[in-house]
This record gives structure tokens, sequence and C-alpha cells, in this order.
């Protein structure tokens, strides 16, 4: 019976012992949320939707069509612009077929330019964090320098109709005026196109068609299905030896019985003490107890080789999804292997709760 008592007395202190280590170098926490980059769908212009192509939670790619806001009204400020062009280019005696396709072009453009430049500064992001292949960085680079040299064409095009109407008409009030109305009437046309910003999904659809859009305001929410990070909420002391680049082990309680490899990415040298954090910062959910609950920190880690688009193992993920997370934050052998034992022991344990 002694023996017995003894044998768990130092069982406990050994228990003691690692947990003291392990929670400086390999930190544990079951307080860890899926996160996302969640993009606010607005239109710039308003009007009533007449297409709504969009499904909720089904997967699109970059720069497919997500509604699309009657355009009738638009088309006809344009075509009253391009009236008024002609009627200004009639007047100095020139042909105004030209400049009015050149402007057109040059409008087409500059949108196209804009949602390339959108997509792109995302994959570049995604490439930054290793979350992409290289080649799909090379690829985006390629489309971006496409997407200029495009626009560089169209504004010469421009530039030359409107040299041909010689010095006086290229200068005249009444055309760049006109010029500057048709340009506005294009680009108000091509805002009436939703377009995904990124690959992803949209989410708590809850719109149909005939619903009015209003300028400014968030027609639908969009989830971007490969910028995916987890975010661990950890104690100062979980922080002291953790460093950017650290490995880490993730489980999903979406994926009971498997364990993720991630890499910590950054973590938070500031958080929000008082409940919503109305000051910008991060606010951790906290839990209630006879101790004083210790200050957490969100740390951001990465699963590059889950969540990019060319990835063979496929993982599901849903937007503030629970997960445990572990980070080693040395090369301690006996620690890290006891460790990477809890952590899958954890992804066992996930099956029944």
């Amino acid at each position: 019976m002694k023996f017995a008592i003894r044998l768990l007395g130092f069982l406990a202190l050994l228990l003691l012992f690692w947990y003291l280590l392990a929670d400086r170098a390999t930190p544990f926490t079951g307080n860890a949320r899926v996160k996302a980059v969640v993009t606010a769908i607005v239109p710039q212009v308003s009007g009533q939707v007449i297409e709504l192509s969009a499904e909720n939670g089904r997967i699109v790619e970059a720069g497919d069509l997500l509604a699309r806001i009657d355009p009738t009204p638009f088309e006809i400020a344009r075509d009253a612009a391009q009236a008024d062009l002609a009627s200004v280019l009639q007047e100095l005696g020139a042909e105004s077929a030209d400049v009015e396709g050149a402007q057109a072009g040059l409008a087409r453009a500059q949108t196209d330019l804009k949602n390339v430049q959108l997509q792109s500064e995302r994959v570049f992001e995604m490439e930054r964090k290793g979350l992409v292949a290289v080649a799909r960085g090379d690829d985006a680079r390629a489309t971006l320098a496409a997407a200029e040299s495009a626009l560089e064409a169209a504004q010469a095009e421009l530039d030359r109709a409107r040299n041909r109407l010689g010095p006086e008409g290229e200068e005249n009030p009444a055309m760049r005026k006109a010029l500057a109305t048709l340009a506005r009437a294009e680009l108000e046309l091509s805002w009436t196109e939703l377009v995904a910003p990124a690959g992803g999904v949209v989410t708590n659809l809850d719109i149909a068609p005939g619903a009015y859009s209003q300028a400014g305001q968030p027609l639908m929410r969009f989830l971007d299905s490969e910028n995916v990070w987890i975010e661990a909420y950890m104690t100062e002391n979980n922080l002291g030896l953790m460093r950017p680049g650290a490995r880490a082990d993730v489980v999903l309680d979406i994926h009971p019985g498997r364990v993720l490899a991630g890499q910590v990415e950054s973590f938070s040298g500031a958080a929000s003490i008082g409940g919503p954090a109305s000051d910008g910062l991060s606010s951790p959910p906290r839990s209630s107890g006879w101790m004083r609950e210790p200050q957490r920190f969100p740390v951001r880690i990465l699963l590059p080789g889950y969540v990019q688009a060319d990835a063979e193992d496929d993982v599901v993920f849903q937007f503030n999804g629970q997960a445990d997370v572990i980070v080693y934050n040395g090369e301690n052998t006996i620690l890290n292997m006891l460790g990477s034992w809890y952590i899958r022991a954890m992804s066992w344990l996930s099956y029944a709760y």
C-alpha cells in the first residue's frame, strides 16, 4: 500500500515537472480556431440584382461571376455619353468611332487590371506564407504583366485616336469632358458585375434575384478557401521561447484522429482584455474559474501542406472550427517526443467531443 502511494506521488511529481517544462518548451492549447480571410462583397453601384450565380457554400474560382446588377440604366448612361462624344467630335469634323472604341477598350483594360491586381496580391501573400507553389506565383506575375501591358496598349490606342483629331481637337474642353463622361459610364457599367476576388466560397447567402443592391453596403460575405490559418490562443508563459517558424502540430475537431503539420507564422504583441475588441485588438475567448485566468495572445499557425489549391491531401476547414495545437519551441528530443505523443492522444480523444 505504501509502495503504491509512493509510486503515485512520484508519478504526480514527474507529471508536474513535465508540465512545468512543457509549458514553455512544447506549449499546448485546446483554445484554437480556424481562421480565413473574410471579404465583404460590396457593390460600387446601386440597382436591382437580376442574376445571382453564387450559391451558399459552393466553391468558386477567382474571377467567377457572383452576381449581376441590372445594367440597363448604366447602358443608357453609356449610350448617352457616346452620343455626346459623337456630337462633340462631329462639331470638330472628326470621326468618332475610333475614339469611342479606344475609350471603351481603355475602360475594360482598367477594370481587368484592377481585378488581376486584387487576385495577384492574394496569391503573392499566400506564396510568401508558403501556402501555394512558386509556379502559382509565377503565373500570377505573368498574368499581372499581361494586364499591365494591355492597359498600356489601350491607353496608347486612345492617344493615337485623339491625336488624329489634331492639337485643337485633342485639347478641346468639350471633347475632354465628353471623354471623361464616357469613361465614367463605361466604368460604372463594368461595376454591375460582381466577381469572386479569389478561390473560395460565399457564406451565409441570404439574398435572391430581385434584391436591391445599395452602393457601399455589403451584399454578401466571401471566404477565401486558400488563405487559411489556425489562430491558437497561448498564454504569456507559452510565448516565452516561441519564435516564428517554429514547428507545430494541429488537430481539427472536424478531422479527429489526424495530426496536421504546421508552423508558427507570427504572434500578436497585444490583445483586448475587456469583452469584444472595440480597439481593433484580438479578443481571445476567456473562461471563468476560481484561479486567475492567464492572459492569452493569438498565435498564427500556417498549414502549408493542406490549404494550397494543388495539395494532394485535401482537408476540410470550417471557419471558426475548433482545434488543438502544440508548438515545439526547440530541439529538445525528449520533450518534443512526449509532446508528439500527447497531441496524438488528443487527436483520438477528439472523437469523443
